[in-house]
């Protein structure tokens, strides 16, 4: 039995801390997603973390991304840094305040959490030899897409997504992005990474569409 005030015994049969604590994790992209996974990341107990935006706050982002008031102008990496060091005050925060570059170095663990396919398809080239899980988290409004990689099926699925940008779905720009969306986007990423970290079989594609309430998964 854990002491009483353990902070994490509540969650100890559904996240390993031996192995998550030794992991570097990165975040690429602490926007509506990113923001999000970071804070989860931190408050199940992640010791390292590395956070690479170029983006700073703005005053949309409070209510799409769960920013302060107070962080409106401040660079995105430094605002989520302070927030997630109030949860965990020992977990080390490594911030990357530019795009990625190819040559930049990331964790066993990457979080994609940016906005355009040819990105996703630029950073995956990147890091793909490097990182042992790779996990992307889309939105469009109320609609949602996780996709892992965990194998070689994985990858094998994973360059099937990398479509074309000009095939992208568009969207009004006003209804891309919501808390909650990006909450339960944010919420599916957790999960496969704690799936993997116990040695669990994971959904190598999860789509949610909240206004019509289907999900498929494979």
């Amino acid at each position: 039995m854990p002491p009483p005030n353990d902070r994490f015994a509540r969650q100890e049969d559904l996240v390993p801390q031996s192995r998550l604590r030794e992991l570097l994790i990165t975040v690429i992209g602490v926007g509506a997603i990113g923001r999000q996974v970071a804070v989860q990341l931190a408050a199940m107990g992640a010791a390292q973390l590395q956070l690479i935006d170029f983006d700073t706050v703005e005053a949309t982002n409070v209510t799409t991304q769960g920013y302060f008031a107070s962080d409106i102008g401040q660079p995105k990496v430094v605002a989520t840094s302070r927030f997630v060091q109030q949860i965990e005050p020992g977990i080390s925060v490594t911030t990357v305040e530019d795009r990625f570059r190819p040559k930049q170095r990331v964790g066993d663990v990457v979080f994609c959490c940016v906005d355009s396919i040819s990105a996703r398809a630029a950073i995956w080239k990147a890091v793909q030899s490097d990182c042992r899980f790779w996990c992307d988290g889309r939105m469009l409004g109320e609609v949602l897409r996780v996709l892992t990689v965990a194998d070689e099926q994985g990858r094998d699925h994973y360059a099937t997504t990398l479509f074309e940008q000009s095939d992208a779905e568009p969207g009004r720009c006003t209804a891309r992005s919501t808390i909650y969306t990006a909450g339960i986007a944010a919420g599916f990423m957790l999960h496969q990474f704690t799936r993997w970290l116990r040695g669990l079989p994971i959904d190598r594609d999860v789509s949610l569409n909240l206004l019509a309430s289907e999900l498929t998964a494979l």
